[in-house]
């Protein structure tokens, strides 16, 4: 059995300022604070975002802060799906990628992310990319700080699923950020790197990347390392 686990922002969707909105609401309804900055996002987990963000403006938060603001991320987003479909958008072969996928024998998909798992039903819902996500096997931002931790709760959680181990070997992680990169080489699995977020399809190589694609439009290069000719 293969796994194929998935990031979200920038790798299949974006949400073109609906989700830095949402965040800023929250971040206001829970520090009594309007959020003047933002901490860097590109392969963050939400925890560490939330945190460094409040640390930006001189908040020392705790994981309570943390729930409560996962609780109203989780309500606005639920709240903002068609807005979220009217601003953002699926990316390029995004949708194709995920189908080429899901017609190959023996492939299980779902999703590595550090958004909580409400955010990120929501979000790959509103574009009609979730029927073939298994998000019951996925990784979250609420399960750990660390993405790399992320990537072995999910195989830890597809495995009993499945009732079979997933060997590393097995799995390909896609993501478009450095932080992707160095979750799949930590956890000693292949990664896919798309050049669609602010790192270039070069950068990521670099980074150590098996393979650095520009764009999922041609889903060849994904198939190639699942065995497949495509």
């Amino acid at each position: 059995m293969q796994l194929v686990l998935w990031d979200i922002d920038h790798t299949l969707i974006a949400t073109r300022g609906v989700g830095r909105e949402i965040f800023g609401e929250c971040f206001e309804q829970v520090t009594g604070r309007v959020m003047q900055a933002q901490a860097s996002v590109d392969g963050m987990t939400e925890p560490v975002i939330f945190r460094e963000t409040a640390k930006l403006h001189g908040i020392a938060s705790n994981r309570a802060m943390f729930e409560s603001f996962a609780r109203c991320s989780a309500e606005r987003h639920l709240l903002r799906a068609g807005e979220l479909r009217k601003r953002g958008h699926a990316l390029p072969g995004a949708a194709t990628a995920l189908a080429a996928v899901a017609a190959l024998g023996g492939v299980v998909q779902t999703v590595v992310t550090g958004n909580i798992r409400p955010a990120a039903e929501v979000k790959l819902g509103a574009f009609g990319l979730d029927a073939h996500i298994r998000f019951e096997y996925g990784a979250y931002g609420e399960d750990d700080d660390e993405r790399a931790e992320l990537v072995q709760i999910a195989i830890r959680r597809a495995s009993q699923a499945l009732n079979a181990p997933v060997a590393p070997e097995n799995v390909l992680l896609i993501g478009d950020t450095p932080a992707d990169v160095a979750a799949a080489l930590d956890s000693g699995v292949r990664v896919l790197a798309v050049g669609t977020g602010r790192s270039s399809s070069a950068d990521l190589r670099a980074a150590g990347a098996t393979m650095a694609v520009t764009s999922l439009v041609d889903p060849r290069h994904l198939l190639s390392l699942l065995g497949q000719e495509g």
